[in-house]
């Protein structure tokens, strides 16, 4: 792992941190490269990713484009490292190395910035939105802005793109599931994530936080009864293998964020600035559509695996969740315009 930290710059509040305008692709880990005779000092950035590195996932789909978008409009002007598999350390290590500019960007789920901005909790609540589309109206609005000019103010960091994962959290589980009388007493495996536990117990089940490398051999063994999860991830990890039932809660539809710090795009030349943050824009639409064919190409290979899919009445599953909105607006009054400008782009 590279610890090299760029030496710190004032930082530059870019805009009013509308989610959408911004992008990340290169990793600034300083003003590094030669420079030749009439031409300016190249910029590398360190991104980072928890994900693998292979093409395929969510992230790796986004930084590819993003990659190819940024070397065709400033040539070798701007570049960027990828980091997959946390290389340059876990998710909440990254958090903290960003305001340093010790580490240029992350692309991540939207969860890991509670610890920062306790507003960001809201997008785990369960049933908040109803599909993707709503999705990304919603965060390339108001909403979005308020979150990201949130992170801006407390974490000096500048979302680039709100993307999207492969598919919405549905309930893959031993025994069939179609209302939440189904679920009561089922231990499903979740994210460590407040919200997210507190979603999955209101629906019904035990919610039972495990890493994602433990969820094969708990469903195996017993330990767990089911796992909350998207389509492509429950392919991959076969989690298919040991519970053959996959009931369409579409309980959370977790965006993705592409962040820069906001020294580090500071850095950036002026004149290459826009077309970074514009290849950036441009990935994370594309981004959205890959996610968005991906759930549907995993879907129908679980179904080929002989996987029962069962479409649910959602309406009764939220009716349980709603109720935790209010709840988390109690304890987090700054949330409550955000979810307002939630509920009304909706």
């Amino acid at each position: 792992m590279n610890k090299s930290a760029p030496s710190r710059r004032s930082v530059l509040k870019y805009g009013a941190g509308l989610a959408m305008t911004v992008a990340s692709a290169p990793l600034l880990a300083g003003c590094v490269g030669s420079k030749t005779p009439g031409s300016a000092k190249q910029v590398t950035l360190k991104m980072s990713s928890s994900m693998p590195g292979q093409a395929g996932n969510a992230h790796s789909a986004w930084f590819a484009k993003f990659s190819s978008l940024l070397k065709t409009k400033v040539g070798d002007a701007v570049k960027v490292d990828y980091f997959p598999n946390s290389q340059l350390g876990d998710e909440a290590h990254i958090v903290a190395q960003i305001p340093l500019g010790a580490v240029d960007m992350m692309i991540s789920g939207s969860s890991i910035w509670e610890q920062v901005a306790p507003e960001f909790g809201i997008l785990d609540m369960g049933y908040l939105f109803s599909s993707w589309d709503t999705v990304g109206s919603v965060l390339d609005s108001k909403a979005g802005t308020q979150l990201a000019t949130l992170l801006e103010q407390k974490n000096k960091t500048t979302i680039v793109g709100w993307a999207y994962n492969f598919g919405a959290r549905n309930m893959l589980t031993k025994r069939p599931v179609s209302s939440p009388a189904d679920l009561h007493g089922m231990k499903i495996r979740t994210l460590q994530a407040t919200e997210v536990i507190a979603t999955v117990n209101l629906m019904g089940a035990v919610a039972t936080p495990l890493p994602t490398t433990e969820v094969y051999t708990s469903l195996q063994t017993g330990l767990i009864d089911g796992a909350e999860h998207d389509a492509p991830t429950i392919l991959q990890n076969k989690w298919s293998d040991n519970a053959k039932n996959l009931a369409l809660t579409e309980h959370l539809f977790n965006p993705l964020t592409a962040v820069i710090s906001s020294s580090s795009l500071a850095k950036i030349p002026s004149q290459h600035r826009n077309d970074f943050l514009a290849a950036a824009k441009e990935a994370t639409a594309y981004q959205r559509t890959q996610a968005v064919a991906a759930e549907k190409k995993a879907m129908a290979a679980l179904k080929a695996d002989g996987v029962t899919i069962r479409t649910v009445d959602k309406s009764k599953f939220k009716a349980q969740v709603k109720p935790l909105w209010a709840e988390f607006t109690a304890k987090n009054p700054s949330a409550k315009p955000i979810l307002q400008s939630i509920v009304a782009g909706s």
